[in-house]
């Protein structure tokens, strides 16, 4: 829990880190130039675009990973400062119906579409719970419980990217068009879309109400990852006696940050950071957004995505479009649109 707060920038780290820098620098100002993006999602596309047509070096790889991580769980922190918790259970409280719902659509139409497809099991799996849960954190979470081998690990984690992609840029239009509210689209995205950084990108391109929002939605959802990495734990362990399910640690998948953004969440409740100084937490916080979302494009590799295949990337895109609607649905069912 302490490496969420306490991880120094190591000399290794440097170049890496430095380019992701100098790359969000250039989103940043894009994003102010053309607000309706944002440098969020100029972040992810610059970042797509260096690493395609001049991939970095071997040196630069673990910075890009410090930034695509570290600071993305740092950026979520930040916006902690700025949401009390009575907001946070509020919010979570709300969105339940819709979280559980889209959990249960993307689980059984992985299932159904991984079948029809005539993907193996443990691919549905990964694809399904990233697309339920949280992206390749719920992926990570799930890898040591069913073991898959590395390249369905990568190529479900290229799958969720590509949609998380799609999403970042594609939801704030849709959003416009269906005429969403501020909370309307910030629960969609916080349930609809899987990956942290991909809800946030999504969230406040859409508008600063809708990033809170979905901010808080999409780490309610997070959470949901210990039940469902227990459940597969014991289902393994029904079905394989002997199975690898013995080396399972909540320490290890749990997503330590939340409980940090919660801790931040709380001294925002009690009244100890000022309302002068909001404005410059938030400030702060899209930053290291735009740095670390330029980190996840210097990692993404077109070249293997477009190799993978496409029956995953279809199953992909069914669970995918089944949650999104879901989202629509529920939100419409309970009168929220």
């Amino acid at each position: 829990m302490s490496s969420v707060v306490a991880s120094p920038i190591a000399p290794s780290r440097l170049p890496g880190f430095l380019l992701a820098l100098a790359v969000a620098a250039v989103a940043f100002a894009l994003g102010r130039a053309v607000p309706l993006i944002g440098g969020a999602v100029f972040g992810i596309v610059l970042g797509i675009l260096v690493r395609h047509f001049a991939p970095p070096a071997a040196r630069f790889q673990p910075g890009i990973r410090f930034a695509s991580k570290q600071v993305l769980q740092w950026s979520i922190i930040a916006l902690g400062f700025g949401l009390s918790l009575t907001q946070v259970a509020h919010t979570g409280l709300e969105s339940l119906s819709v979280t559980l719902a889209t959990v249960a659509v993307a689980g059984l139409s992985a299932w159904l579409l991984g079948r029809m497809l005539h993907v193996h099991d443990k691919l549905q799996v990964l694809i399904g719970i990233g697309t339920a849960i949280c992206g390749g954190s719920a992926i990570a979470a799930v890898v040591p419980i069913i073991k898959p081998d590395e390249h369905d690990t990568a190529f479900a984690i290229s799958t969720i990217f590509l949609f998380n992609l799609v999403a970042v840029l594609l939801f704030p239009l849709l959003g416009h068009l269906l005429g969403l509210t501020d909370l309307g689209f910030g629960l969609w995205a916080g349930t609809a879309i899987n990956d942290t950084s991909s809800v946030v990108a999504a969230g406040y391109s859409f508008s600063h109400a809708a990033g809170d929002y979905a901010t808080i939605v999409k780490l309610t959802r997070a959470t949901l990852i210990i039940p469902i990495s227990l459940g597969i734990a014991l289902i393994v362990a029904w079905r394989q006696k002997h199975s690898g399910a013995s080396d399972f640690s909540l320490a290890k998948i749990f997503p330590w940050f939340i409980l940090w953004f919660l801790v931040a969440s709380g001294i925002r409740t009690a009244g100890l950071v000022p309302e002068v100084a909001l404005p410059v937490i938030h400030f702060i916080a899209e930053c290291l957004i735009v740095v670390a979302l330029t980190a996840i494009g210097l990692s993404a590799d077109l070249r293997r995505m477009a190799s993978t295949g496409p029956r995953p990337i279809l199953l992909g895109l069914g669970v995918w479009a089944a949650v999104a609607l879901t989202s629509l649905l529920v939100q419409h069912l309970i009168g929220r649109w």
